[in-house]
């Protein structure tokens, strides 16, 4: 089976090698030419664990092909998987499906023979249809089949989640459709993986529904957590108290800064657009949205108030700009949000980030990038943690301290239990817990953290 993936972004080049991986023929297709000529050289241009030795070895087998010639690709394809960007459209909720159109009146031009057109891209329910209808216009004569596939790979363990996921979905409306992703599919569920076949539209619908159930679970827990803070309870204790209930389960019951990344966002704002368009508002959606927004707006409030009140002339040290760990990803990230209202505040701000701070220098001005954790916190008034990176998770608090002006630390990720930093010299403030703050940190201007405003 020859398979061509359209777009060598991140769904479409972890897609493409973990086919390749299976043994088929894979062409990644890409109108980018310097992305294309570092592929095709064995650079990788985004991180992604795992990643590059898969590249590289079914690169070196010949199974794994990159280039630009889109039409020479389809034409010797018997499966064509569409994996270009769906942004949100500027100025709206809804996706731009451009690129996806664009790209089905191309594959109309090129294919040979039966081919079965695959949406891997995220879409809104009614896009496989839509195509049908764009391919069929452009080719009458066309053999071909649309289907959808959605991926459920999350950054930084996307190769896993790939070759051992927990279910496969697919959206077909024909037979023969079914049958070839099937096939597609055989080395995954010889492995007992779920394969499950639905309309398109179902489809479709299953990847928006996935990933906004998930970010609701995040919105309901950081807003659970601030009534922890409030009443005196431990987060940690009464996540756990829920997520043992076998009905609930322990994932995405960690608070935080709010969701961020090339899904969550972008996917429940066009789930909330797809029901208004359907005259049927998803009301909860809408507020998830809004409470995650409202979190990130919080941020700043939270850590001004925590260093007495004012950010001016203070030295603030983030650690980590990554929307999560395990990626560079700073897409919707919350140091976007963060750092920009710093700054405006009159704070200086020092950031280190052990694999992102390439797209933060880009995104940033005046932020001064650092060489470990220790670096960022010389002179700083707070260390605030953003991203849950392991790395931070061993940090010496006592060495930490020891080189900043006050010694606070604001942990937006809990990495550290409370028995952690007892003993430490470190004012130690997170999410959903009781401030820890050593005699000698108490000072007038040194605030104990209650959620609210400043």
């Amino acid at each position: 089976m020859k398979i061509t993936v359209i777009g060598a972004g991140y769904v479409g080049l972890v897609s493409a090698a973990c086919f390749s991986d299976f043994g088929y023929e894979v062409t990644c297709v890409d109108r980018d030419a310097r992305k294309v000529a570092m592929l095709e050289n064995g650079k990788i241009p985004i991180y992604e664990q795992g990643l590059e030795p898969i590249v590289q070895s079914n690169r070196q087998a010949g199974r794994l092909v990159f280039t630009e010639n889109l039409k020479e690709a389809v034409a010797s394809a018997d499966v064509v998987l569409i994996a270009v960007g769906t942004p949100t459209r500027e100025g709206e909720d809804a996706a731009d499906l451009s690129f996806v159109y664009a790209a089905g009146e191309e594959i109309a031009k090129a294919m040979n023979g039966f081919t079965v057109i695959v949406t891997k891209s995220t879409v809104p329910v009614g896009t496989a249809a839509k195509l049908r209808e764009i391919i069929s216009k452009a080719r009458p004569d066309g053999d071909f089949e649309v289907a959808s596939n959605p991926e459920f790979m999350r950054e930084g363990s996307a190769v896993e989640d790939f070759l051992r996921p927990d279910r496969v979905v697919i959206g077909v409306s024909s037979e023969r459709a079914e049958a070839t992703l099937r096939q597609l599919y055989r080395p995954l569920a010889a492995k007992n993986v779920p394969i499950v076949a639905t309309s398109c539209e179902a489809a479709e619908i299953i990847k928006y529904a996935a990933n906004t159930f998930l970010a609701t679970r995040i919105a309901f827990v950081n807003q659970l957590a601030d009534l922890c803070e409030r009443v005196g309870a431990d987060i940690q204790d009464v996540a756990r108290g829920m997520g043992l209930d076998k009905r609930i389960g322990l994932q995405f019951l960690s608070p935080g800064p709010g969701y961020g990344g090339s899904c969550f966002p972008k996917d429940t704002r066009a789930l909330a657009a797809t029901a208004r368009q359907y005259g049927n508002p998803f009301t909860i959606v809408e507020n998830v949205i809004s409470a995650n927004e409202s979190r990130k707006r919080d941020l700043a409030d939270r850590i001004q108030k925590v260093v007495g009140g004012t950010l001016a002339g203070k030295k603030i040290a983030l650690l980590g700009i990554a929307f999560k760990a395990e990626t560079d990803d700073i897409r919707d990230a919350a140091a976007l949000t963060v750092i920009p209202e710093l700054q405006r505040r009159g704070a200086a701000v020092a950031a280190f980030d052990p694999v992102a701070m390439d797209n933060g220098r880009q995104a940033f001005d005046e932020v001064q990038w650092c060489a470990d954790a220790y670096s960022a916190a010389i002179g700083a008034d707070a260390v605030v943690v953003l991203t849950e990176w392991n790395v931070f998770r061993g940090l010496d608090l006592k060495r930490l301290a020891k080189g900043m002006r006050q010694p606070v630390m604001i942990d937006f990720r809990n990495l550290f239990t409370l028995d952690d930093v007892k003993g430490s010299p470190m004012a130690y403030h997170s999410i959903g817990r009781t401030s820890q703050v050593p005699p000698e940190s108490r000072r007038a201007d040194i605030i104990p953290f209650k959620s609210g405003t400043v």
